[in-house]
């Protein structure tokens, strides 16, 4: 191959997005010469340390109890609007800023087999993300269900024949990762979705190693439902809230299952009983995390700007040069789709020994990280990440191997 160092210059040459690298933080104190981390944690932008002083103090210290009703109460909905429309490909009034993901993938999967009676039976893949599949166990023990579990290549991940193959009229609800989180391969939603309707079960989609870094079309491809998470490459912050897509036609049919004041269809009259708000509010529950909320008016600002089309191109480019790279590592097996149609925005490395390796790395200020058994990840988050981090780190990886 051409010199590693001078194609990743030369990439870095030619990048429309190379710009809004200057819109994010430098580590400060920390040696940190390549971050290949961004699809676990994404990194704070300099407008968002801004955004977080200005709240604290003019609308926090200034408005103090006032906030609540002025503004504050409205921006789960009006955050969600407008991720909907960055990047979910959602029309407005279906999305709400609310929650963790795990709790988020409890309310919709609950509501789903709910909303399925006479239907007990629920699918999932083996190799999706632990809180999906735990929370799905949680789900069957408590209501007598049945899960039905696909056995996936770990260097893939879902197909929809294999969805084809087990769902029928007894299936309520299939629940899978657009992006898996081990391998980052790209799932055919689409498709997928079609089968579970094409049965008569819901259709439920984890975001959360998609949202910000691959097109999303949940209404185009008729998705029922979906979560997500907005502290990856959304750069929301550790423990930003994660947000939930419900179709439209379906919103007024589900009931969630965790009732709170702020899913209640007047919350400041305090009166007895619950009665569920209309609409996508209704799937609130406790009082909105408003401070962690804050990093996303700034996040959103940047990705409308530079655009998803234009965020997935140098994705694509991005873990095209780390396969490039990965190819003169010795002993490495590639655990990740080669078809960048199939390949999400990470790619998995594969060696025997790299749990220990992992710290070596982090010890010169190379940041990926590790999945068992023995995959490292490398996550290069468009807007935030050059060729030249990519190469610097997976050059130190290449030194210690």
């Amino acid at each position: 191959m051409t010199d590693p160092q001078a194609r990743a210059a030369e990439l870095d040459a030619a990048d429309p997005l190379a710009a809004y690298r200057d819109q994010f933080l430098a580590p400060g104190d920390f040696d940190v010469v390549s971050y290949l981390d961004g699809n676990s944690l994404g990194r704070p932008l300099e407008a968002t340390a801004a955004l977080m002083e200005e709240f604290i103090r003019e609308q926090w210290a200034g408005r103090l109890i006032r906030g609540w009703t002025d503004e504050w109460l409205e921006w789960p909905l009006r955050l969600g609007d407008r991720l909907a429309r960055v990047a979910l490909g959602a029309a407005a009034g279906q999305v709400v800023v609310a929650d963790s993901t795990t709790v988020l993938i409890y309310k919709l999967a609950w509501a789903a087999v709910q909303a399925r009676p006479g239907r007990n039976r629920v699918v999932l893949d083996k190799d999706n993300f632990p809180t999906d599949r735990y929370v799905l166990e949680g789900i069957a023990a408590e209501r007598g269900l049945e899960l039905v579990w696909i056995s996936v290549d770990p260097a893939e991940g879902v197909r929809p024949e294999q969805v084809a193959e087990v769902v029928d009229e007894r299936t309520a609800l299939v629940l899978f990762s657009h992006v898996a989180y081990r391998s980052g391969w790209l799932a055919d939603v689409a498709s997928i979705t079609r089968i579970a309707h094409d049965a008569g079960a819901l259709a439920m989609w984890d975001l959360c190693h998609a949202v910000g870094s691959v097109p999303v079309e949940l209404d185009a491809w008729e998705v029922d439902l979906a979560v997500g998470c907005t502290y990856k490459y959304l750069n929301g912050g550790p423990g930003a809230p994660a947000f939930a897509y419900v179709r439209k036609g379906l919103i007024g049919s589900l009931k969630q299952p965790i009732q709170g004041w702020m899913g209640h269809r007047a919350s400041f009259e305090m009166g007895p009983g619950y009665e569920p708000a209309d609409g996508i509010r209704g799937l609130q529950s406790g009082t909105p995390p408003v401070l962690a909320m804050v990093p996303l008016h700034a996040n959103l600002d940047m990705l409308e700007s530079a655009g998803i089309e234009a965020v997935r191109e140098k994705s694509l480019l991005l873990t095209d040069y780390v396969l490039e790279l990965a190819a003169e590592l010795p002993g490495v097996a590639v655990v990740s789709p080669r078809d960048p149609a199939r390949r999400g925005g990470h790619v998995t490395l594969q060696r025997s020994g790299f749990d220990k390796v992992l710290d070596q790395l982090w010890e010169r200020g190379v940041i990926p990280d590790y999945r068992r058994p023995d995959g490292l990840r490398i996550g290069p988050a468009p807007l935030s990440t050059s060729f030249g981090e990519v190469h610097r780190g997976l050059a130190a990886l290449r030194s210690l191997l």
